[in-house]
């Protein structure tokens, strides 16, 4: 696996990273299993995957236990991040925004206790909360950094000006936020920020939600309690005019020899040096097929043909 560093000053990590969300969380309930979760988080490291994703909401809490049990003895081969700022009440979609500093000081010793870690490589601010300043729910994020509980910190779903705003608190390492060939938004303004201001960025769901990679013809093909059934892009109506999108990677993909994921993850890694991908996966051969992809180069035409992609139909939520 080929490397890249994270942000200014911030860790070396595998190109690609992995989010770890669906092993307890939101895809696929009946598909989930603990043994073979943290089976894939140790191949992922022994692949060079390094950059580990979790946060508390996953779960809520079960992930970023499931993640600590992995890295028991992994600990020192993993770029670890987790998130604060997203909470809910039970296991049901319902959440809500808490950007409180007493809430940011209590999670990140809650994270780290779930984690069985002393500190952790990434904090971010999952969503910023519009009921509470950036500045003072960035300041206490910037506690946990000179507390040692935390080596940088990152920010998630954000636009330039709350970027600005942040960073005029405490240095941005990074920000996460969704991009995959059905979903731009970033490309306008905020990648190009990060670009070039020395901010990493770590696309999460590269795939579209798994709808990239061409498994499914039609939403009831997905599993029983998968979120999935509820997102609007998943609806017949949009999921039917999205096939574009996916055929146009297969194009692609049927070209080189190679599957559809891997060339959906190839274009994310194509829009920057500083751009890290963490698709999600709890299955070993989807893990070695993507870990894959940070060896496939796009030619020009490859470029040019998914670059011009409809764009999708239907709310990202």
């Amino acid at each position: 696996m080929r490397t890249t560093v994270l942000g200014a000053g911030g860790p070396r990590v595998g190109a690609i990273g992995l989010g770890c969300m669906g092993m307890t969380h939101g895809y696929d309930p009946a598909g989930r299993d603990d043994a073979t979760s943290v089976s894939v988080i140790h191949r992922a490291l022994d692949l060079g995957v390094t950059l580990i994703d979790t946060a508390d909401v996953y779960g809520p809490f079960t992930n970023e236990e499931l993640v600590g049990r992995a890295l028991r003895d992994r600990r020192d081969d993993a770029v670890l991040a987790t998130k604060v700022g997203l909470v809910t009440s039970d296991n049901k979609a319902g959440r809500s925004m808490n950007g409180r500093p007493e809430h940011v000081r209590a999670g990140i010793d809650a994270s780290l206790r779930r984690l069985g870690v002393d500190h952790v490589d990434l904090y971010q601010l999952h969503r910023v909360d519009p009921e509470v300043p950036i500045e003072e729910t960035w300041g206490a994020m910037a506690e946990a950094v000179a507390a040692g509980k935390a080596r940088a910190i990152g920010l998630s779903e954000v636009d330039v000006t709350l970027i600005k705003r942040a960073e005029a608190v405490h240095p941005v390492l990074s920000v996460q936020s969704e991009l995959s060939l059905w979903t731009k938004d970033a490309l306008a303004e905020v990648l190009p920020y990060c670009a070039t201001n020395g901010i990493g960025f770590l696309a999460y769901s590269p795939l579209g939600r798994g709808f990239l990679t061409g498994r499914f013809a039609s939403a009831e093909e997905l599993p029983e309690g998968d979120w999935r059934r509820q997102n609007p892009r998943f609806q017949a109506d949009a999921f039917a005019q999205n096939q574009a999108i996916a055929a146009r990677v297969a194009q692609v993909a049927e070209r080189h020899g190679v599957a559809s994921a891997q060339v959906a993850l190839a274009w994310v890694l194509a829009q920057g040096s500083n751009v890290v991908p963490i698709p999600g996966t709890k299955t070993p051969r989807y893990l070695e097929s993507n870990a894959a992809a940070a060896g496939i180069s796009l030619t020009e035409q490859d470029r040019a043909e998914l670059d011009a992609v409809p764009q999708a139909v239907g709310a990202r939520y």
